[in-house]
């Protein structure tokens, strides 16, 4: 399970390294440091316009995340396309060394307003790449889309 928020740096040709910890978990159920890399869904944003990261899948992850969009029917045609084209269509195959060093793609790097500063975001079964920017901008969302008082948060004791 990839667990906890790592603040680091790309450099200008699209070089980072994974966190030590999420190194850890994906060499431990890789054993190869192979993952999917791919864009993520859009996070709509208060006043309009929406803010979006990039997707970090091991292998297995990655594939029963397209098994499952495959079986799902929840979707309209429309947003079936969206999320083709949005996240499964861009996504790379890729491997960090050793040292969790990989390469993000220049597209990726755009449309995710990637810089310097970035943060790796652990959601137990993937991990978010987020501009500083830009994750500011969703943990902001965030806070005001949070469930206080909901029925779902008081029974997870929240």
């Amino acid at each position: 399970m990839f667990r906890g928020i790592y603040d680091t740096t790309i450099d200008a040709k699209g070089r980072t390294s994974l966190p030590a910890r999420f190194r850890e978990v994906l060499f431990k159920k890789q054993g190869d440091g192979g993952f999917y890399l791919t864009k993520s869904g859009p996070v709509p944003l208060d006043g309009g316009g929406y803010s979006s990261g990039l997707l970090i899948f091991p292998y297995k992850e990655w594939t029963e995340f397209v098994e499952h969009f495959q079986k799902s029917r929840g979707f309209t045609a429309d947003q079936r396309k969206s999320i083709m084209r949005t996240i499964i269509a861009p996504a790379q195959e890729c491997s960090a060394d050793k040292l969790g060093r990989f390469l993000i793609p220049p597209s990726f790097r755009r449309d995710a307003a990637l810089e310097r500063d970035i943060q790796f975001v652990g959601t137990l079964d993937r991990i978010e790449v987020w501009s500083m920017n830009e994750w500011d901008k969703v943990r902001a969302q965030d806070m005001k889309n949070f469930p206080n008082g909901s029925e779902a948060a008081a029974e997870l004791g929240l």
